[in-house]
């Protein structure tokens, strides 16, 4: 929606429509949806996360578990999803380990980057999930990283190129 309320884009306005990771921050991600399919002749893609499945990404279900259970109250599902969208066909889009963006799980291999507040700034669920929360968990992934138990617990990542972090595209065929 535009400023007031007022969409700015016609219906049938662009070849394709997108939205990435933003479907689960809308509180009725049926309008959301629905504005994405009225403006797109052809195709509507959305980027999004699995509910469950992202939360197998060892940050959010080791660390951090008070903000996952809060972010999965936000979170639509895949399922439900591709449903609104007509039926989309749906892809798992892993996360390469040499990401830099904001992403939760841009830095899977490279933890020591979540205690750096200038990437937890640029990422949704560190900026809602509240100091006394973030403090001991990031005090936790501290010392694990300092005594090395990471390093052990992780070992079968840190060779690895990507990690399926529960990321899925979903593209729909108007």
């Amino acid at each position: 929606m535009g400023v007031g309320g007022v969409d700015p884009l016609a219906d049938d306005s662009a070849d394709a429509a997108t939205a990435l990771l933003t479907v689960h921050h809308r509180s009725e991600p049926e309008a959301g949806v629905g504005a994405l399919m009225r403006i797109a002749r052809q195709r509507v893609v959305v980027l999004t996360f699995g509910p469950g499945i992202d939360h197998r990404f060892w940050l959010p279900a080791e660390y951090l578990p008070e903000a996952a259970a809060f972010d999965g109250t936000r979170a639509v599902t895949v399922e439900r999803l591709a449903g609104l969208l007509g039926g989309a066909r749906v892809e798992a889009v892993p996360v390469p380990h040499d990401r830099a963006d904001g992403l939760l799980a841009a830095f899977w291999r490279r933890p020591g980057a979540y205690l750096d507040p200038a990437v937890r700034a640029g990422t949704p669920l560190f900026a809602q999930t509240g100091d006394e929360v973030l403090r001991p968990c990031l005090a936790r992934l501290s010392d694990d990283l300092s005594s090395g138990r990471w390093h052990r617990r992780r070992a079968g990542l840190l060779g690895r190129t990507s990690l399926d972090a529960g990321h899925r595209l979903l593209m729909a065929d108007l």
